[in-house]
């Protein structure tokens, strides 16, 4: 017997994030569900509603590939949740999900179809607003902006863990965060990225809101720390629920960590602990938090939230290697 497992999710929280891995296939069975995705014409963000009984992460399950849409609870919801192997016993039984699974894979075809016809009449290039991240990173590396580059390639990693240049984007990475501590840089990028690669190759290839969020990145970069907070602020009073206005929720808390402002950091990161258990950031938060309470004295508190680090944090990480070492120090170690 089939048994789909009921899972509650409250306003404003995340099913799953473009990117994530993982095989579950969902039935909203109550409230609203927003799918937001990439339009490969414009390489803007678009939107699609889930009706009540309608099924979504099929494609990637299905295919066993990362999820290609953000699923945002619009008010509280209810979802089904189901394993491919009980997705394919409850088809096999009944004809009727067969039909409503191919209305649904029709409406999809029918849009891609669409924007690729578009592309082709246009003679655009697809958008690849990864490729446009990626290559800003190797632009501040290669000019020996290298606190620009660590962040810009972290952001990389987060949003693209299984992306073309996640290799790549790793290995400078540690090697900016290196020379961030006086390192001569030994690995060479190509001269063709250093004059390709600036701030511009992704304001081509990605949307307004895009544009606006790397500028506040750019602003946090600079340790123009007031300015950073106002913008990522905006971005996510404007549109919470979009992709930029979540990615700001961590930005603004890390910013009033810059500024000292402890309570108001924690506050910030606890809200998004809650609200956004998935979040790709909530290593990172946790061991802002944990920082936060050190610098108010309070190290039984402090050490929790490094431990919760180092929990999720694998031993290779640079996050466990500084939440250990700050677990150190806590401890009256080296």
């Amino acid at each position: 017997i089939v048994m789909p497992r009921a899972v509650s999710y409250k306003a404003n929280s995340i099913v799953f994030f473009e990117g994530d891995r993982n095989e579950f296939i969902y039935i909203l069975q109550s409230g609203s569900v927003l799918l937001r995705y990439t339009d490969i014409e414009s390489g803007t963000l678009e939107q699609d509603i889930i009706k009540t009984g309608e099924f979504f992460g099929v494609k990637s399950a299905l295919g066993r590939y990362p999820k290609d849409e953000t699923a945002l609870v619009l008010r509280d919801s209810v979802v089904l949740v189901l394993t491919v192997s009980e997705f394919e016993t409850m088809v096999t039984k009944n004809g009727r999900i067969i039909v409503k699974m191919l209305r649904v894979f029709s409406n999809q075809l029918r849009r891609v179809h669409k924007q690729v016809s578009n592309l082709l009449s246009n003679g655009k290039a697809p958008v690849d607003a990864e490729k446009g991240l990626y290559n800003t990173g190797e632009y501040y590396f290669t000019n020996n902006q290298f606190k620009q580059a660590a962040y810009i390639f972290k952001q990389y990693l987060t949003y693209y863990p299984q992306g073309e240049y996640a290799t790549k984007a790793s290995q400078l990475k540690t090697e900016a965060e290196s020379c961030m501590q006086g390192k001569r840089p030994s690995i060479q990028v190509g001269k063709v990225n250093t004059e390709q690669a600036d701030y511009g190759a992704v304001e081509n290839t990605i949307g307004d809101d895009a544009k606006e969020y790397y500028n506040a990145v750019a602003l946090f970069n600079q340790q123009q720390y007031e300015k950073a907070l106002r913008a990522f602020k905006k971005i996510n009073s404007d549109n919470p629920s979009s992709e930029y206005g979540i990615r700001s929720i961590a930005d603004i808390g890390k910013c009033l960590y810059e500024l000292k402002n402890w309570d108001p950091c924690i506050a910030q990161f606890t809200s998004m602990l809650q609200t956004y258990p998935k979040h790709p950031g909530i290593a990172d938060a946790l061991f802002y938090v944990g920082n936060c309470y050190k610098e108010k004295g309070d190290s039984q508190k402090a050490a929790g939230f490094y431990s919760m680090v180092l929990k999720r944090e694998g031993e290779s990480s640079p996050l466990h290697r500084k939440a250990e070492k700050a677990l150190a120090e806590l401890n009256g170690g080296n």
